[in-house]
């Protein structure tokens, strides 16, 4: 593997003291660690208390090193039975397309531009370096001045003054006309350009000449982040960061023994909060911790951000024909294995379906008992009608979740729970709202079968009149026809049914049941 000159001297590539533990990945992800880390397998090699050692002689890329060519065995290849409708001129064209848009090629691309901004000259120097457009970066002994928030008395949310000249600072030297050609993306949730724009080259070294009030030791990511209340929003934040710590190349990238600090003086609520588990281990930092006084990060990241132009997922332009994203897959098993989601043991072949009732004004499916009552008859499938809202826990929520074949429901933020379904999983959105990408390329990053509405006249919307924003599809309520609805609730079935990975599953489950038995 190729890495940047530079880095060795600035990042670990053994873990400290032996400490196996902050490797907590899922099984089919620990030969990747340890391909991306032979010290690291040599270390387990040779210590008794590594229980990973099975794991270590098994060769296996990414996809996204800098030595890895295409062709090459990686975590995943994109899956392109379709047309491309005029995008690229050839098949192969098309996969490399997809793999850049949204998989690790995106990570691969940002290891690629990642440039020192801010040059060190001795190793406990600072040091700044970054992607294009300052997306993403990190840097080391950088110091924050947060006194002047002393003064700020409206709350902090998606500013871009939070900073000014002279608040990052850090002892090396400045690139400024380079850095100044970075600086172009200026909006709060595309770059980290707001803030960094002020990043100042000072004489003294901030953590050795005490300029800190404080000096935080863990790696700490600063986060700017999108919607909390909305999961198709705040997951493009776990999503992002989850990338980031594909490009924050280290042997104790996945630890969980590290800060948050929110960009925002807003106190963190979120149903999704179990989340943060997966990522840190501490509790979550926001502005307000360190009003008042200057900070010295001795490791800090600075994130991908949620709305990027051409970003992951919300801004993402995905080339016709093709689905089935590693990046996406790999942070499904990620944020699952880390939550400890239990997958259940199957006692028959039924498909699992999952209806997403909604309990709020619009979107609602008026005769949905009517629907429910039409499957009742059919014994291949189990139905499960849920209302996921603050009465189920969010651990509750993905327990439901990963244990369905297929996930039906009308356009909607809970439809964001498709990342969580098995491989071989089916999404029925029964109807857009003339939303017709969204979920539909949220389903082919992850690699799964879309189904949606098609006959218009076979459902009726049904208004209110409390709306005042004019006619509009998501400020309704719906029926569906009866008969419409089980047709195309069959076709998901049918393609769970006759997927490899389920069968595989199925038969799995039963030579499991009989292994118990005897």
């Amino acid at each position: 593997m190729v890495f940047l000159p530079f880095l060795a001297l600035y990042l670990p590539y053994v873990l400290s003291n032996n400490n196996f533990s902050n490797i907590n990945l899922p099984p089919e992800h620990l030969p990747y660690y340890f391909t991306a880390f032979p010290e690291v397998a040599n270390q387990c090699r040779e210590a008794p208390e590594c229980s990973f050692k099975n794991y270590t002689d098994t060769v296996k890329h990414w996809g996204y090193e800098l030595g890895h060519n295409w062709g090459e065995p990686q975590y995943s290849t994109p899956d392109c039975p379709g047309d491309h409708k005029g995008w690229v001129r050839t098949k192969l064209d098309q996969l490399k397309t997809f793999y850049i848009q949204g998989d690790f090629g995106f990570v691969k691309q940002q290891l690629r531009e990642m440039k020192v901004l801010c040059q060190p000259v001795f190793p406990d120097d600072s040091i700044l370096e970054c992607s294009d457009h300052l997306r993403y970066c990190r840097g080391r002994n950088i110091m924050i001045n947060f006194t002047r928030l002393i003064e700020r008395k409206e709350p902090i949310r998606y500013k871009m003054d939070v900073l000014r000249e002279g608040d990052i600072v850090g002892h090396c030297t400045l690139k400024k006309e380079e850095f100044e050609v970075q600086t172009d993306h200026i909006s709060a949730l595309q770059s980290w350009g707001p803030e960094l724009r002020f990043f100042t080259e000072i004489p003294q070294r901030p953590i050795q000449d005490g300029l800190c009030d404080v000096v935080i030791e863990k790696p700490t990511y600063i986060m700017k982040i999108d919607a909390t209340v909305n999961m198709y929003h705040h997951f493009c934040d776990f999503l992002n960061l989850y990338a980031s710590l594909h490009l924050n190349h280290h042997a104790e990238t996945f630890s969980t023994d590290v800060h948050v600090l929110i960009w925002e003086t807003f106190t963190y609520h979120s149903t999704f909060e179990a989340t943060w588990q997966a990522f840190t281990q501490h509790p979550l930092w926001d502005l307000k911790t360190f009003k008042g006084e200057t900070v010295c990060f001795k490791n800090v990241v600075f994130p991908l951000l949620p709305r990027m132009i051409f970003g992951l997922y919300y801004n993402t332009p995905i080339i016709y024909g093709c689905k089935k994203s590693g990046l996406f897959h790999a942070f499904s098993k990620h944020i699952l294995h880390r939550l400890q989601i239990p997958i259940y043991k199957r006692a028959n072949r039924k498909i699992q379906v999952t209806l997403l009732s909604r309990d709020t004004k619009y979107r609602r499916i008026l005769n949905e008992k009517e629907l429910l009552q039409s499957l009742k008859d059919d014994e291949s499938i189990e139905v499960k009608r849920v209302v996921y809202n603050r009465d189920i826990s969010f651990k509750e929520q993905l327990e439901i979740t990963a244990n369905s074949d297929v996930l039906v429901g009308v356009h909607g933020a809970g439809l964001t729970h498709l990342l969580f379904l098995p491989d071989w999983a089916a999404v029925f959105e029964i109807y857009n709202c003339e939303d017709a990408n969204c979920y539909a390329d949220l389903s082919r990053l992850r690699g799964l079968h879309y189904v949606t509405w098609r006959d218009k006249d076979k459902l009726k919307s049904e208004s209110d009149g409390t709306y005042e924003g004019g006619a509009h599809a998501k400020f309704v309520n719906y029926s569906f026809d009866k008969e419409e609805f089980k047709e195309l609730l069959k076709e998901a079935s049918d393609y769970v049914r006759s997927h490899p990975k389920f069968k595989g599953f199925i038969v799995n489950a039963a030579n499991e049941q009989r292994r118990d038995e005897l």
